[in-house]
């Protein structure tokens, strides 16, 4: 995160010029999944999110390929951004009604095992990622996008920007302010 190397979340993006639409769609596929999980917090919501965004980005294949990746993430800020509007909405009615609160709401990533580690690191990571997503919700939704964007999925500065609809210095700024919240609420970003 200190601009030393490449963010531990990002795999190495393809090179668009070199892929049909699905190779594209596939290409990033994971990333704007675990994107999207990170943002809204749950593993069902997060997928429609990918799923709306893949629909909503095939309105944009005859763009040139080069423009993909961030017009892409665009479409998948823009299904995040409607999910939590719905999201408040329902919270709002549900309130009405005497519904508990999220917190009184088990996670349902908790209940996957992951096989491969131990229960020691499986608790761990587990407790990181739910840490990690609790923390990025409570961002401004502009920092968490920048963070979510150049972190996460590794845009470049440009991309970012216009995945956003703001400027490059803006980016920055997001995303400085971003991280030095992370760093205030998380021991693992110090």
């Amino acid at each position: 995160m200190d601009g030393t190397g490449p963010s531990p979340f990002v795999s190495p993006p393809a090179d668009p010029q070199s892929l049909s639409l699905d190779g594209f769609l596939a290409s990033v596929e994971r990333r704007a999944f675990r994107m999207a999980e990170l943002a809204l917090g749950h593993r069902e919501d997060a997928l429609d999110a990918v799923q709306d965004a893949m629909i909503g980005f095939l309105g944009y294949r005859e763009r040139p390929q080069s423009e993909w990746p961030a017009l892409f993430f665009s479409v998948l800020r823009s299904r995040i951004t409607d999910r939590h509007r719905r999201a408040n909405v329902r919270h709002r009615v549900m309130a009405i009604f005497g519904a508990r609160s999220d917190e009184d709401l088990e996670d349902p990533m908790a209940q996957v095992p992951d096989t491969a580690l131990g229960p020691a690191e499986t608790d761990e990571r587990a407790r990181a990622w739910k840490a990690l997503g609790k923390a990025l919700r409570a961002l401004p939704t502009r920092q968490r996008e920048a963070f979510l964007l150049r972190e996460l999925q590794g845009l470049s500065g440009s991309e970012t920007a216009q995945a956003m609809g703001c400027s490059e210095g803006s980016v920055k700024t997001h995303l400085f302010r971003a991280l030095a919240a992370l760093r205030t609420q998380l021991d693992d970003w110090r």
